[in-house]
């Protein structure tokens, strides 16, 4: 079952798919952020459509892996990012829900796809090329982006939750915390190396 899996996963046909959705997802993920990006200072912009910008990573992560290249520090970033804002819209939307009793078809439809978003960053564990130094500058990304967000207010809008933003911030900084380490620990865990030799067979 694993070995068919990494077989499926460095397939072509399904890489060029995996990107023409990732592609459009975060196209998608930016129009969302439009009227939000029109408030934003200039300086803030580059942390501010955070889901969008960890699935552009993996797209271009994505785009190197068909022309058989690697870009370490993109790699880390993707992983790290989509398992991050992957989880952290779920929990997000899940709270909404509880919060006002109330979530709509487009609530539902971002917990699917950033689901699918941690997901998928994970399951290419074997493919990426990264080191702990990467993931020590991807840990300070995230922190970063979470100063910016909680300490000057860029973070994403969300009305209904508005009361919670304290405790949201707390949720935040301890997400990222725990996507880096989690992300360090797969890569170093032993049995990431069989799942390598799947993927270079």
């Amino acid at each position: 079952m694993i070995t068919y899996l990494y077989t499926l996963l460095k397939q072509r046909i399904f890489l060029i798919v995996l990107l023409v959705i990732n592609f459009f997802g975060t196209i998608y993920g930016y129009i969302w952020y439009g009227p939000q990006l029109e408030q934003t200072p200039a300086r803030f912009l580059l942390f501010v459509p955070d889901s969008p910008t960890a699935s552009l990573f993996f797209t271009i992560f994505l785009v190197l892996l068909l022309l058989n290249k690697s870009w370490p520090l993109v790699e880390a970033l993707a992983v790290v990012t989509l398992f991050k804002y992957g989880i952290w819209a779920v929990v997000m939307n899940v709270l909404m829900l509880v919060t006002t009793g109330y979530l709509s078809p487009a609530g539902y439809m971002l917990i699917f796809s950033h689901a699918a978003m941690a997901v998928q960053g994970l399951l290419y564990l074997p493919f990426y090329r990264f080191k702990t130094k990467h993931l020590i500058i991807v840990l300070i990304w995230t922190l970063h982006n979470d100063f910016i967000d909680y300490v000057y207010g860029m973070m994403p809008s969300y009305r209904s939750l508005t009361d919670y933003t304290p405790a949201i911030a707390y949720f935040t900084f301890w997400l990222s915390l725990v996507s880096v380490f989690l992300v360090y620990y797969l890569m170093q865990h032993k049995k990431i190396a069989p799942l390598r030799q799947i993927v270079r067979e």
